[in-house]
């Protein structure tokens, strides 16, 4: 009898030990009806109340849903900074790739003096006037696109 009465008052105690760990929050509504529960609300601001001593303290800390939205935002910054910089890097290969073709394209203008063409399927010369605006066209790419 005494171990069945020992046993009795330790699933007792632990009892009460599982209804004091339990939480049970307070808010009010927008009617400023006051509500208890054992849920936090979500998008609203609520105390977790003790329920042995009667007191509560407010509960400044986001509901769980509230938590995963923000990570959730959180996540699609990141996404469009992680975008915008694969885009920046795209370009920035790009304004390489011109800055050496502009190069090359001076190279040969300044090294040669006939510049050959293929227009139409027809091959024809460069005027000098024709290699001065290409030479100026290129120094313009050259000058934008190489940042050595």
């Amino acid at each position: 009898m005494k171990i069945s009465g020992l046993l009795l008052s330790l699933i007792i105690a632990f009892g009460a030990m599982s209804v004091q760990a339990e939480s049970v929050y307070k808010w009010t509504d927008d009617e400023g009806v006051t509500h208890f529960g054992d849920r936090q609300p979500t998008g609203k601001t609520s105390e977790t109340v003790d329920v042995r001593s009667g007191t509560s303290r407010s509960s400044d800390q986001a509901s769980p849903q509230e938590q995963v939205q923000a990570m959730d935002e959180a996540r699609e910054e990141q996404a469009e900074k992680d975008k915008l910089t694969r885009q920046e890097e795209a370009i920035a290969k790009q304004r390489q790739k011109n800055c050496e073709i502009a190069k090359a394209n001076l190279n040969t203008l300044n090294s040669h003096a006939r510049i050959k063409v293929r227009e139409g399927g027809e091959e024809r010369f460069l005027t000098p006037e024709e290699i001065q605006t290409k030479r100026a066209e290129f120094e313009k790419i050259a000058n934008e696109d190489c940042q050595d």
